[in-house]
C-alpha cells in the first residue's frame, strides 16, 4: 500500500499583512515543518510505500496512485487542510486526518475525510493501516496516550528530501516531552498531548540529535515547559545539556523555548551550563505567564522591573533573549502598544516578534471568549497571530490591529542594524 502524507500550507504574518516587508528590515522566514508527520512515518510498516508533499512549496492537490491520503494540521492550517481533504477525496481517495486542530475539532474535521486521529498519532496509526487494509476503517481512532519509551525516532528522511534550493531550513525541532501540567490560556497543548509532562528517553532525545547533526541541522528545543519545571524537569534538561557540552561543536542549538519567570527561577550556574552547552538565543515567550502578563499594563511595576532583570538575566550569561510580545491581552489597552516599545528599549532586546492573542479552539481562551459572545470568525486560516479575530475587552479590533502594526514598524525603526544581522534574518519567523 502506498500512503502519501502531505503538510497543508498557511498564512504567515506577512502573508496577512504585506505592509510588514516594507519596514521590517527582512525576508519573511519559512521553517521547517512540524514532527507529526515524521513521527507518524516513523511507526508505519515497512511494506507501506511513503510519499511526502509540502504545500508550502507547491500544490499538493495534484493527482497521485497513493492508496491513503494522510494530513496533519494546526489551527492556521486547517482551511487548507480540509480543501485539501475535499480535494483528494474528488479524486476517489480515501483521507484521514490528525494533528493539534483534528484533535481539538474533531466534529469539525469528519465531514470532509473518512477518518479522524484524536490526539496522538503513534499508538493508533498502525491499527487505522490494517483496519483500512481489510476495508474496515473507522471514522475515528483515539485519544490514546503514547507511551514514549517505545517510539522509534521520527523518520526526517522524509522532510528533509522535499529540501531544495530556496527552502534548506538550518534548524528542526528537537522533541525531548510530550503533554504539560500549566493551563496558560492560550495553549492547547495540555488538551491534546495530555496535561502530564512525558519525558523521552535520553537515548530518543540523543537519536534525534544525530540525525539532525549528520544533515547538518540546528536543533531547537522549542517546546516543553515541563522540562524546566520541578526537580526532576531540571535534571533532564540539564543532562541534555551536560551531554551537549561533551559533543562540543559537532551540536549546533538554534534557541531553546522559555519565558520569562522560568528564567527567573533558573540559577546562574545552570544558565553558564546552557550557555557552556553551546545555547546562545533564548525563544522568550510573553503572554502567557504572570510577569508579561502584568508589565505592560501600566499598573504593576514589579511585574515590569521583574521582565528587565529576565532578560537582563539572560543577557549576563550571553544568551541573547529573542522575545515574543503578545498584544490582546483583557488588560492591554492603546497604551500597552507605547509600554512594550519602552520595555523593548529599557530592557535591551535586540530581535523581537509582535503577535495578536489568538483564542485557539480549545484553549481556555477559546471557551471563554466563546461563552462571553466575543469570537468574531471562524475562518481558519485568520487564527495565525496576525489578525484579529476576537472582539478585545479595552481596544477596538482596528485598534488592536493597527497596535500589532506599529510594534513591528516602530521596534524594527529604531534598529536598522538588525537587517545586517546574519542570525537575526535566520531566526525571526514572520
Amino acid at each position: 500500500m502506498k500512503i502519501l502524507f502531505v503538510y497543508p500550507r498557511f498564512s504567515r504574518h506577512a502573508e496577512s499583512n504585506p505592509e510588514l516587508l516594507r519596514y521590517v528590515p527582512m525576508k519573511e522566514y519559512l521553517g521547517s515543518p512540524s514532527l507529526g508527520i515524521p513521527s507518524v512515518a516513523a511507526v508505519t510498516p515497512p511494506e507501506h510505500e511513503l510519499e511526502y508533499r509540502d504545500d508550502r512549496l507547491e500544490d499538493a492537490l495534484v493527482q497521485t496512485d497513493a492508496d491513503l491520503v494522510a494530513l496533519t494540521f494546526f489551527t492556521a492550517a486547517a482551511a487548507r487542510g480540509l480543501e485539501l481533504a475535499r480535494g483528494f477525496k474528488a479524486m476517489g481517495k480515501t483521507v484521514v486526518a490528525g494533528g493539534i486542530f483534528p484533535s481539538l475539532m474533531p466534529d469539525e474535521v469528519q465531514p470532509h475525510v473518512d477518518a479522524v486521529i484524536v490526539g496522538e498519532g503513534e499508538p493508533v496509526w498502525p491499527q487505522l493501516l490494517a483496519d483500512f487494509a481489510v476495508g474496515a476503517l473507522k471514522p475515528r481512532y483515539g485519544p490514546v496516550i503514547a507511551d514514549l519509551d517505545t517510539l522509534p525516532p521520527p523518520r526526517m528522511d522524509l522532510v528533509f528530501g522535499a529540501e531544495r534550493p530556496g527552502f534548506q531550513p538550518d534548524d528542526y525541532p528537537l522533541q525531548v516531552s510530550r503533554g504539560c501540567a500549566l493551563t496558560c490560556q492560550a495553549c492547547a497543548l495540555p488538551r491534546s498531548m495530555g496535561r502530564r509532562t512525558r519525558p523521552f528517553p535520553m537515548a530518543h532525545v540523543l537519536a534525534q540529535l544525530q540525525t539532525l547533526e549528520e544533515a547538518g541541522k540546528r536543533a531547537s528545543l522549542t517546546e516543553d515547559t515541563g522540562w524546566f519545571s520541578g526537580t526532576a524537569g531540571f535534571r533532564r534538561m540539564f543532562a541534555l545539556f551536560e551531554h551537549l557540552a561533551e559533543r562540543g561543536r559537532a551540536t549546533r542549538v538554534s534557541y531553546v523555548g522559555i519565558s520569562m519567570p522560568m528564567i527567573l527561577a533558573t540559577p546562574g550556574r545552570r544558565l553558564a551550563q546552557a550557555r557552556a552547552a553551546g545555547v546562545d538565543m533564548f525563544y522568550l515567550v510573553g503572554g502567557f505567564d504572570p510577569i508579561t502578563m502584568k508589565a505592560f499594563t501600566g499598573r504593576d511595576r514589579r511585574a515590569w522591573n521583574r521582565g528587565i532583570a529576565a532578560v537582563r538575566k539572560a543577557w549576563d550569561h550571553g544568551i541573547e533573549p529573542y522575545t515574543s510580545f503578545l498584544l490582546g491581552n483583557d488588560d492591554d489597552d492603546e497604551g500597552t502598544v507605547d509600554r512594550m516599545l519602552e520595555f523593548a528599549e529599557q530592557a535591551g532586546i535586540r530581535k523581537a516578534e509582535f503577535a495578536i492573542f489568538t483564542p485557539y479552539p480549545g484553549t481556555p481562551a477559546w471557551f471563554r471568549l466563546l461563552e462571553e459572545g466575543r469570537i468574531l470568525t471562524r475562518d481558519w486560516s485568520r487564527y495565525n497571530d496576525a489578525n484579529v479575530v476576537f472582539r478585545p475587552r479595552r481596544m477596538t479590533p482596528d485598534q488592536l490591529h493597527e497596535g500589532y502594526l506599529r510594534l513591528w514598524r516602530e521596534f524594527y525603526a529604531a534598529r536598522p542594524e538588525v537587517a545586517d544581522l546574519d542570525e537575526a534574518a535566520r531566526t525571526i519567523q514572520f
